[in-house]
Formats: C-alpha cells, structure tokens, sequence
C-alpha cells in the first residue's frame, strides 16, 4: 500500500512492512540526478536492493532521509568527517610521533619525555605529582593486572575534587599521577633495584629476573613504541570521552574499556599463548605453525589492518631482543611463525608477537605483555584527549540509519 511521507517525499511502496523508492524518486527528492543516486551508492553512501517481481532498484526511505539529512547544509550531526590530529601518523609502514620517528625514539628517549611529547608538555621533576596511595579493593588472587589498573584509574578519579578541570596543564599533571600510580599498584615479582623511572620500577612487577640496564631499555622501547597508534579502537573511545568533556580519568577509562578485549589489548595475550604452545610444541614450533599454512586464517600475532607489509614496532623490537642475545628458543619460536606466514597477504608478524616474545625472554607474568600495552597507551590516550578538549564538543553524534519496521502514520 502506498503511502505518503513527511518532507514532501514522493509516493513510497511498501513491501514487509518497509517502505521504498524508485532511483527516480530518490532522485527527485534529493534534488539530484539518476546518475548521482548510483553514485552514491558506489561510494558506499546509499544501499540499493532488489525486490522479486519489481523492476530496478529501489530504495529503503530510512536510508534516504538519513542520506538527505547528511547532505544538508548545516552542521554535520556526528563525527563523520575525518578526525583531524596532530599526534600520530603512520605512513608508508612507518610509525612517527609528532613527525619523529618513533622507532628511533625508543632507543634514544625516555617513556615520559616522549610522554611530554605526545602531550605537547615540557615537565621538571617538580612538575611530577606527589606519589598517590590508593587502596585497592579486595581482588581475586588470579586477577589480572588489567583489572587492578582499572580500578586504580577509578578510584583515583573518585578522590579527586578538581577532577572536571581539563586544561591541558590540569590534564598532564592529572595524568602522570595516574601513569604513576598504576605502576606503583601493582603487585611485586621481584625486590631487586625498583629504580626512579617507569620501565624501571615496572620491570620489577612483571619479571623475576635482574633489571640489568640492556633489559630495561628494551622494556622503556617498548612503552614508547605502543604509547600511541593514531585512532585504533582505545583511541576513539577516549576521544568520545573528551567530547563530552569527561574527566581525564573517565577517558582513560573508556581507553581501557575498549583496550579489554580479544581485538585489541587482549590480543597481546592471544599472541602469548600462541607463542608459548609454539615453544612448548613436543616436534618443535615449525609442527605448530603448520596448522595455519593450511588454512586462510594467520596465526596470533600476525598480520595487521594498518600496515601492508611490515609493522615497524615489531621489526624495531625482535632485533633489539635479538641484539641482547639469551634465550634462542624464543628466537627459533619467532623465526618459525615468521616463515609460515611470509607470502602470504599481510603475512608478517606484528607487535603484538613482538611483545610476547619479549615478555616470554624475560620469563615475565603470562599477562605482562597486555600490562606493558595497557600502560603505554595510557599516554597517547591523554594526548588525544588534551587535542579532543580543544575541539566542538559532543561532535560524535552520528545519526543511525534505522532499519527497522516503519511506525504506521
């Protein structure tokens, strides 16, 4: 049955229960050219379907009115336009920071001076917030340190009076005392030399072995090279975060919420475990490997939606680890998947791998790897946060297209 629709839209058919229009009237209503619908649809803009019976394509009115709604001259109502950043570009299979590169900052820089890069900051000592005890709730033994930063951030947000102050001064003084305390809360391997600064007094929570000085500029390459990686998920949930102008503890917990899962920093525990069993295999990891040459699917660790050919942060790690010499298993391991995945589309290892390698060298707590990416990004998550506050606020609105059945007028 035929019926009529707000905005003087053309007679819409209605077919189970959802109402269509011709390419003609899509047309007519947006003004436009036949043509130009199809070029909307080729640019992923429009959604044509095809109805048994019914010649030619036609049109869902939901899709349209929300198509025309965007196409208005007017303020878009959401973040569909391209997010516009000074922070991080990836380019070419390299990863830069503020135009340096960030493979050659992780063994020339500390964390916290690529921290005050990032942020846009120059801090002194002085500048370093008082250490913050926080108490922790009572958590399962088998707990995740994942978990423990968490909660941290939360409480810290909730003791914190001027927590609503965003200026970028107030955001970095704010942030380093988290960074701080996140460290400090968690729990001991080891009681040898904790040291003043982060991969120092971190490397003591995540490996027994000694801190010797090559050990902790790897561990110090690491953090920088994972302190930031343009919009991956973490990133664009504490960047909607700041939109709204929640606090900066709120962003970083919305970076943490997004980070908690298999797809992203749960990834670097896939790719532990997979490495692991690699070691562990009983014929050795080429026997182990072999299961993913005969299928589609690349092995954990593997591959990556941004880089075409190699990821940097990976190459930059395994020959660092390679150069301090140990264990040679470890090595074999990563040889190994390396030459299972190579020819194969984005086949080569990424940095996830890299940093299960890492933390297996240094026989580090199985969730080490997640811990060491989960603090790192820390960083660049307040960096996007200190540029979102400077930007329109609550811009990410975007307007869903709806689908469903149609209210009766």
């Amino acid at each position: 049955m035929a019926r009529r629709h707000p905005h003087r839209w053309p007679t819409a058919m209605r077919h189970d229960g959802r109402d269509y229009l011709t390419t003609a009237q899509v047309a007519r209503a947006l003004g436009i050219k036949p043509a130009s619908v199809y070029a909307y649809v080729s640019r992923g803009q429009l959604e044509s379907v095809r109805i048994a019976g019914i010649r030619g394509s036609l049109f869902a009115v939901g899709e349209v009115e929300a198509l025309r709604r965007r196409t208005q001259q007017r303020p878009p109502a959401g973040v569909v336009e391209r997010i516009r950043t000074e922070i991080t570009l990836l380019a070419d299979d390299h990863l830069y920071y503020r135009g340096h590169d960030a493979t050659e900052l992780a063994f020339t820089a500390d964390f916290l001076e690529v921290v005050d890069l990032l942020w846009g900051t120059t801090s002194t000592g002085s500048d370093r917030p008082a250490a913050q005890a926080v108490t922790l709730p009572t958590l399962p033994g088998a707990g995740r340190r994942l978990d423990r930063i968490r909660v941290t951030v939360d409480l810290l947000g909730a003791a914190d009076g001027s927590r609503g102050r965003i200026g970028a001064d107030d955001v970095a003084h704010k942030a380093r005392g988290v960074i701080d305390a996140v460290v400090d809360t968690l729990p001991m391997v080891a009681e040898t030399g904790a040291g003043s600064t982060v991969a120092q007094r971190l490397w003591c929570r995540l490996s027994p072995m000694a801190p010797t000085a090559p050990r902790i500029r790897l561990l110090n390459a690491a953090l920088i090279l994972l302190a930031d990686h343009d919009l991956a998920a973490g990133t664009v949930a504490a960047r909607v975060a700041a939109s709204a102008r929640g606090s900066i503890y709120a962003v970083i917990s919305a970076g943490l919420g997004a980070f908690d899962g298999p797809l992203h920093g749960g990834a670097t525990t896939l790719a532990y475990d997979f490495l692991a069993s690699v070691l562990a295999h009983p014929d050795g990891p080429e026997h182990r490997v072999a299961k993913y040459q005969r299928g589609h699917e690349l092995p954990p660790g593997c591959g990556h939606i941004v880089y075409r050919d190699h990821d940097p942060r990976a190459d930059a790690l395994l020959r660092a680890l390679e150069a301090e010499g140990g264990r040679r298993d470890v090595a074999a391991a990563v040889d190994a998947v390396r030459a299972g995945v190579t020819g194969r589309p984005r086949g080569f290892v990424n940095s996830d791998l890299a940093l299960a390698a890492f933390t297996l060298r240094y026989r580090m707590v199985p969730d080490a790897a997640e811990t060491i990416f989960a603090i790192a990004r820390i960083a660049g998550w307040v960096a996007h946060a200190i540029e979102e506050y400077r930007a329109p606020r609550l811009r990410f609105r975007p307007e869903g297209v709806y689908t469903g059945v149609r209210p009766a007028t």
